[in-house]
């Protein structure tokens, strides 16, 4: 069943971070002859020419994908094969929140996630990141009808959350991360909003399983999610293959001398971390 729509499991991030990729892929550098390289600020490199699932725009040597949109969305987002394709129970449970912490749902579509999150933090609060407006208003009417109070939507950039800086315990990231059009700038709005210790859980398709049958550029390895992130800045602790088809990685703000870290993730009881 989840091969028949395979294309579309990875649909939910392209309302998360990523809706401008493609016009801000087309609008930097100007026009060239096809398959010219050229610039497109300091750490990215713009090609004329994509993939058929990029966006021609790369970064640290990976091409950025193009977002998978259609107009259902929001149906894709909640569809009941979610459960047994991410065990969403078992990604939260993994989190090892505590009642009081302070967590962010970067890319947070429907709330898939946030409310999810919501029910482990009942003294805290849960940022529900998007760019989209209409997946906000989602949330919104969803807090409403259950009563939910500790939910924050928050109207993202592409390149920017408009997260409150030093105040977040853990960021997570479902299978989001590899449509950003500006990773780096993310991640490092991101680290500034972490406290010192803070953890960002990134969830991706594995890019080194080709029989997972989603496009390449919609997975992503192990090495590469680790490069990406200690560019920003963080400091990887683990990676738990705990789910069926994606990485489970959670890396770290390292504290500065001094300064006492944020809570911690649940230890690895599910299956072997790999350290």
């Amino acid at each position: 069943m989840f091969h028949v729509c395979s294309c579309k499991v990875l649909r939910r991030a392209c309302r998360y971070l990523a809706v401008a990729v493609l016009l801000l892929a087309v609008g930097q550098g100007g026009c060239g002859p096809a398959g010219e390289r050229r610039s497109d600020g300091p750490r990215y490199e713009v090609r004329r020419e994509a993939g058929p699932d990029g966006t021609g725009r790369y970064y640290m040597g990976r091409e950025i994908a193009r977002p998978l949109t259609d107009a259902d969305d929001a149906g894709w987002l909640e569809r009941a094969e979610r459960e047994s394709v991410e065990l969403p129970d078992r990604l939260v449970e993994a989190l090892g929140l505590k009642p009081t912490d302070i967590v962010a749902d970067v890319g947070a579509g429907t709330g898939y996630f946030t409310f999810r999150l919501g029910k482990k933090v009942p003294y805290g609060k849960v940022y529900a990141v998007d760019i989209d407006p209409a997946m906000l208003d989602t949330i919104r009417t969803r807090m409403a009808a259950r009563g939910v109070r500790n939910v924050i939507p928050v109207l993202g950039e592409p390149d920017d959350p408009h997260l409150p800086a030093g105040t977040i315990d853990i960021a997570l990231i479902v299978a989001a991360y590899h449509e950003f059009s500006h990773p780096y700038e993310m991640m490092q709005a991101i680290v500034r909003a972490l406290k010192p210790g803070g953890r960002v859980v990134v969830v991706e398709y594995r890019g080194e399983d080709a029989t997972i049958p989603l496009p390449s550029l919609h997975r992503m390895t192990e090495a590469q999610l680790r490069r990406e992130m200690t560019a920003a800045g963080l400091r990887w602790r683990e990676t738990r293959e705990i789910l069926p088809w994606q990485h489970f990685m959670v890396f770290e703000k390292p504290p500065t001398p001094g300064e006492t870290g944020s809570g911690g993730i649940a230890p690895g009881n599910l299956e072997t971390a790999r350290r």
